[in-house]
């Protein structure tokens, strides 16, 4: 009855999984681009740099004022606003000088490209860990697909084993090293496990979803990761300098603190306000009409100190434009070879590994089956066995995730 139930189990078990849609890295990534929050959000971030570019061409409103007389002493009379009363009125507009308007919106249209530049780096940076889920969810996948097969027929072999050991056919520790075996294959299941639904917990945020991804990987979709690439540190370099969208923001960056600097400067030169006013009877003679200037004398307030810490931050980002440079040698230096140790790895071991693996498993069971081979024989087998195709799926996944850094790390795909 048990057996029944847990075929029953393992039936359900198959049809959700066969009525999951497998999916490729193409499939996720166009999701990826129409769904992904974080996109969306940071979105929102150039949309606000766009409008700051709009409000800062736009000047200051013009002052209108008014002056109503509201008691006029000699005719007794109240509110005296007629052709023989009094009232005044003026107009007054702010006149940027020194450049102000002009250097605020080069600032404003920089910041802009700033903004757009920190969104694609977002989007780099997303885009990785998108591929390296995707990658190791399925090779995970791969290594349980061999673990569990193998803990079916030990499970079988244990159930066998235990009839025989209650008839006294065999001997206990037998049995005892079936069950070790199958214990320590549940113990290493369970890490690739844990690693797996962390790995498609990424991949739901990314994409969006609540259902799981069933990532497919095709041949040739792992093959492009094994062919030849020499490494050309100053080529590589180049084509990041052009490509990578944080090291196109550093370069933006220090061009958005010069133009601050030049923006602090400009606000050290006074302003005129120039205006125009009528006066009904107040003036030096009836319906007089004004001409108004005024400009602020610049005797405390220079800016010397934002002028100072615009320069001061200018001053840091060079630096660290020019820390960035030596960190990114390093970093394609490092992807690089990272990449070309697995590929190294996987290609060394690859025709001895490959080389009828399956066909030598099933041998060595069978043979087990038919008792040509001694149990101690067969369960050392079978852990060398899980061992290798467990590594030889960790080496195919570490050769797809060092090649995805190294797209990243240049961001040009060159797979």
């Amino acid at each position: 009855m048990k057996k029944l139930y847990a075929l029953l189990l393992l039936a359900l078990f198959n049809q959700v999984i066969m009525a999951q849609k497998t999916v490729t890295l193409q499939d996720c990534e166009s999701q990826f681009l129409s769904k992904n929050l974080f996109l969306l959000a940071s979105q929102y971030n150039i949309d606000a740099s766009k409008a700051l570019t709009i409000q800062a061409r736009i000047w200051d409103n013009p002052t209108i004022t008014a002056e109503l007389n509201a008691y006029n002493p000699e005719r007794n009379q109240y509110f005296d606003i007629g052709k023989e009363g009094q009232k005044a009125f003026g107009v007054e507009q702010l006149i940027y000088l020194g450049g102000k308007k002009r250097n605020e919106i080069k600032l404003a249209q920089t910041n802009e490209k700033l903004a757009e530049l920190q969104f694609n780096d977002l989007l780099r940076t997303l885009k990785l860990q998108l591929r390296k889920s995707f990658y190791t969810v399925y090779y995970n996948t791969k290594s349980l697909e061999t673990t569990d097969n193998q803990l079916t027929h030990i499970e079988d072999l244990i159930n066998s084993y235990t009839v025989q050991v209650q008839k006294g056919n065999l001997p206990l520790r037998d049995l005892v090293r079936l069950q070790s075996l199958y214990l320590n294959f549940k113990n290493e299941r369970m890490e690739v496990v844990n690693d797996n639904i962390e790995e498609q917990g990424n991949l739901k945020l990314l994409l969006n979803s609540q259902e799981n991804v069933v990532p497919e990987v095709s041949k040739e979709e792992f093959d492009k990761y094994l062919k030849t690439i020499p490494f050309d540190l100053k080529a590589f370099e180049d084509e990041a300098i052009v490509n990578r969208p944080d090291y196109l923001a550093k370069q933006k960056d220090i061009e958005a603190n010069e133009l601050n600097v030049k923006w602090q400067k400009s606000l050290s030169v006074p302003d005129i306000t120039v205006g125009a006013n009528y006066d009904q009877r107040s003036g030096a003679f009836n319906k007089e009409a004004n001409l108004t200037l005024g400009i602020p004398l610049p005797l405390w307030n220079k800016n010397k100190g934002n002028i100072k810490y615009a320069q001061t931050i200018l001053e840091q980002s060079k630096v660290e434009k020019q820390n960035f440079d030596l960190q990114l040698q390093t970093e394609i230096t490092s992807a690089w070879n990272k990449w070309d140790e697995s590929r190294k790895n996987y290609i060394v071991i690859k025709p001895t590994v490959n080389s009828d693996f399956e066909a030598v498993y099933n041998g060595i069971l069978t043979n087990f089956q038919k008792r040509n081979i001694s149990l101690l024989e067969f369960t050392d087998f079978m852990e060398s066995y899980n061992q290798a195709a467990v590594q030889l799926n960790e080496l195919k996944k570490k050769v797809a995730l060092s090649g995805e850094e190294l797209n990243s790390t240049i961001n040009k795909d060159l797979f």
